[in-house]
């Protein structure tokens, strides 16, 4: 894998044009998400997470967690990092890799984060990752199993509600 363009918001590489990812992919996406996790705001839980989310035309884009003093306003990496893609017109993902300080285990999303994943598909790739570099692959199906996503608003409904009560 190479890196063909690279600025403050977003890094492309290339890759083979199919979900599946080759090593070089994933060893430099679980970097990425390493690298973004160095600039975690986290002085209340000391806990630091980065992530790297992958978009279909291979463009990366990071995030980390930020806590706030009010705790439950902080933002989770993963939230982060996708929410900085949607909001430079992505929607559709290949992967997103985590990273935490933990050694002796996989970090693994939140269920809020898990959820906010779902919302764009339940069918690509997460890689939970270790310091080391090591990491284990799962679908975003397999971390929120019998999931409720934007398709399920618009399934037949036994009866509709109206706005007048």
């Amino acid at each position: 894998m190479d890196r063909v363009k690279f600025n403050r918001e977003v890094m492309h590489i290339k890759d083979q044009g199919s979900r599946h990812l080759s090593q070089d992919t994933v060893k430099n996406l679980i970097h990425q998400s390493q690298e973004a996790k160095k600039q975690a705001y986290c002085p209340y839980s000391k806990f630091r997470v980065g992530a790297a989310v992958l978009t279909l035309d291979n463009s990366v884009f990071t995030g980390c967690n930020v806590e706030n003093a009010c705790y439950n306003l902080g933002v989770c990496a993963e939230r982060n990092a996708i929410s900085k893609a949607v909001s430079e017109g992505y929607k559709t993902f290949k992967a997103i890799a985590i990273a935490s300080d933990l050694n002796d285990q996989f970090i693994s999303p939140c269920g809020g984060c898990r959820q906010f994943m779902r919302e764009f598909g339940s069918n690509w790739e997460v890689y939970l990752s270790k310091p080391d570099g090591t990491c284990l692959k799962v679908a975003v199906d397999e971390l929120l199993p019998l999931s409720f996503g934007p398709e399920d608003l618009s399934m037949k409904k036994v009866f509709d509600i109206s706005n007048e009560y």
